[in-house]
């Protein structure tokens, strides 16, 4: 066979720059202006919050708050670049993180402490995550169609689970995290989460052969395949990861909350998709960094904030969120015809 290289360039890059520059250079540098793009939108957002709210905003406090409410979202959103990265769509986040957290804090589960209750949330996450990815590598299912299934089925579940309650966790271990005691150098620990998410996530899509193999499959799935890439394993392997990462954010949530319930989540799919599109990662898959994904989740997490300080309308703030995901899919398919 002769075909495995073009094939593999063509699954990376789908098309070369006519100046016969390095098509890995203008990519860089392409990313390089949305991120600092992004980070100028991020920029004027505080500035805005700091005129309009000068006493609270910028306080320490609220601060912790953003970076806190940024990280159980943030850690899904991670998730959620690999599998748009490689051409899919996973709507049953939102739903996965409100059963991991119901069952992870039933009293059965609590019983095994601090341990139990992760462990559980990680491996409902995983195990949704898992059935997502067999149902879609290979049972051939629409990822829209799939994970809209298991939107539903999770939502029913954790409803039948706790019997339209509030479960209240009584661990102390799990408690204490969301104290103020646990912080350290200032920084609440699951903030760091997120920061040690982010990071293994960034190292994963740019240093290792899973995130050039994601990247390969989005870009072009045959020509992964031609290349030697198993394109169904890497599939299931990637909503496999969004599991796990709805099993921690699930954790995260419950040290933030003290409890478990079934509308935990809710909406996380749209705020996780909305953020990843913000940051720069194509919907038709091949294309997407982590850090622009990260950002776009500060800037909806900021947005949401300024509007709290100033006591506008829920609608109102949906209606801006909603702006500015069609703002950004109209500046990617503007730069996809000028490439």
């Amino acid at each position: 066979m002769t075909q495995p290289a073009p094939a593999a360039e063509a699954a990376t890059h789908k098309s070369t720059p006519a100046d016969g520059g390095s098509p890995w250079r203008t990519a860089v540098a392409r990313a390089d202006v949305r991120t600092l793009s992004l980070l100028g939108v991020l920029a004027a957002l505080i500035v805005i919050g700091g005129i309009t709210q000068p006493d609270s905003f910028l306080d320490s406090d609220n601060v912790q708050l953003i970076l806190t409410q940024a990280s159980v979202i943030g850690v899904v959103t991670v998730g959620m670049t690999f599998v748009i990265i490689s051409g899919g769509i996973d709507l049953s986040v939102g739903a996965i993180v409100a059963l991991a957290s119901v069952w992870a804090t039933t009293v059965a589960t609590q019983e095994y402490g601090f341990a139990g209750i992760l462990f559980t949330a990680v491996i409902v996450g995983m195990g949704c995550g898992l059935v997502n990815g067999l149902l879609i590598a290979y049972g051939a299912i629409v990822p829209f169609i799939a994970t809209l299934a298991m939107l539903a089925a999770g939502r029913g579940l954790a409803l039948q689970i706790t019997d339209g309650k509030t479960q209240m966790v009584t661990v102390d271990s799990v408690l204490k995290l969301g104290e103020r005691d646990s912080y350290i150098l200032g920084i609440p620990p699951l903030v760091l989460v997120f920061a040690a998410v982010t990071v293994v996530g960034w190292l994963i899509l740019n240093r290792t052969t899973f995130g050039r193999r994601s990247v390969a499959v989005g870009g072009n799935a045959e020509a992964a395949r031609l290349a030697g890439i198993d394109v169904r394993r890497q599939r299931l392997y990637l909503y496999l990861l969004s599991g796990l990462c709805c099993g921690i954010a699930a954790f995260l949530l419950i040290i933030l909350s003290g409890s478990g319930q079934n509308t935990n989540g809710n909406l996380y799919e749209l705020d996780a998709i909305a953020a990843v599109i913000i940051g720069g990662t194509l919907l038709s898959g091949g294309r997407g960094t982590i850090t622009g994904s990260v950002l776009g989740v500060l800037i909806f997490t900021t947005i949401q904030n300024i509007f709290a300080l100033n006591n506008l309308e829920t609608a109102t703030q949906q209606i801006a969120k909603g702006a500015i995901i069609v703002a950004a899919v109209l500046v990617q398919r503007r730069s996809a015809t000028t490439t």
